[in-house]
């Protein structure tokens, strides 16, 4: 008995990098897509983007969310109403009414991604209390970028290390920092030329796999032709040991996940210029005019390549591991990490004797 509860033990001490076999425990998809997802409804007063960030109700009636015909959900950037000076333009913010856990995958089958001059949209996940508790990229872009990007935000103190193991060469910044750079964080170059704008939706899009795990952050993507079988149909469980290696990848040894990280929401936005998209040192590299005058004030068609079709999000949580957070079971959730963190201490110390 002792032994199998040592064994037992040592295997909840592992490193997610080890345990590498995380099982489905949420799917958000097809005519449920937006049930466990919760709307803005504001301005954009996080980024300070030219849009008004609908509601469910309100994004529902004007059709700026919903499941079409092929059943993936599509949320978009009203493409159809004239503006007056002053006036922001309707888009959509949701985030996830769970969190996850460190030990957790999330896998974004995406066909379409907002693009255009004036446009900054992102898949990502950030903690409740940013920017403790951090911020994961898993894909960004602006205006009309060759190419997405991948990226950290965090409190100081967080680095993208030398030793990353990545296929990407492609380093923007090393930072993660929110106070340096102008809150740029530390960001990868996705190298794929189909990886945003009119090559992704042409190539079908794509899959994005974002691991979070004890010995680091790591972000895979495939297009429709390198997709791997591990990957295709309903899948239940994968193991990102079979992944290859993940085109961005922060290991712990420059930024703690434990340190820097706590339970994520997972996000979708679009916004229109804002701080990012409409500083001038970025809209102009790929865009001409004023980004709100010209563009958001301008002619509604601009807006029309402005929307993320998704097919599903899928996460997966190591076997036996707590990795969802229920927004309506937030002190039972705490009670069983609490639990949690006293049973591996408890672990730890029968290993450590049974060594002796």
């Amino acid at each position: 008995m002792f032994p199998s509860t040592c064994a037992l033990c040592v295997s909840l001490l592992l490193p997610a990098a080890v345990l590498a076999q995380y099982n489905l425990v949420k799917e958000y998809s097809g005519e449920s897509f937006f049930d466990d997802w919760s709307f803005y409804g504001n301005r954009d007063n996080l980024t300070n983007g030219n849009v008004n960030f609908l509601d469910d109700t309100d994004a529902f009636h004007n059709s700026l969310a919903f499941v079409n015909d092929a059943g993936n959900a599509v949320m978009k950037v009203d493409n159809s109403s004239s503006l007056k000076f002053n006036q922001n333009r309707n888009s959509i913010r949701i985030s996830s009414k769970d969190q996850f856990t460190v030990g957790s995958v999330w896998v974004a089958d995406i066909l379409h991604v907002p693009y255009g001059c004036s446009v900054w949209g992102a898949f990502w996940s950030s903690a409740p209390t940013w920017p403790l508790g951090g911020e994961i990229d898993t894909f960004e872009a602006v205006n009309k970028d060759a190419r997405g990007h991948m990226g950290l935000h965090t409190n100081p103190g967080c680095t993208h290390s030398s030793n990353a193991v990545q296929s990407s060469t492609l380093i923007n910044s090393t930072d993660c920092s929110i106070q340096a750079n102008n809150n740029q964080g530390c960001i990868i170059t996705n190298p794929d030329p189909a990886s945003y704008g009119e090559a992704f939706a042409k190539a079908g899009g794509g899959v994005y796999v974002t691991e979070f795990a004890i010995d680091g952050i790591s972000i895979w993507f495939f297009n429709r032709t390198d997709l791997p079988s591990s990957l295709q149909g309903n899948v239940s469980a994968i193991d990102t040991s079979t992944l290859g290696i993940p085109v961005a990848n922060w290991p712990t040894d420059g930024c703690s996940v434990n340190e820097f990280f706590q339970p994520q929401e997972l996000v979708f936005d679009i916004t229109l210029c804002g701080d990012y998209a409409g500083a001038a040192s970025v809209f102009y590299q790929t865009c001409t005019g004023v980004c709100y005058n010209d563009w958001v004030l301008g002619d509604p068609s601009n807006y029309d390549t402005a929307y993320f079709e998704v097919s599903y999000v899928r996460v997966y949580g190591l076997p036996g591991e707590l990795t969802v957070i229920q927004s309506s079971g937030g002190p039972r959730s705490a009670e069983v990490r609490g639990f949690d963190t006293l049973m591996l201490a408890l672990c730890t110390l029968f290993a450590t004797l049974w060594t002796f």
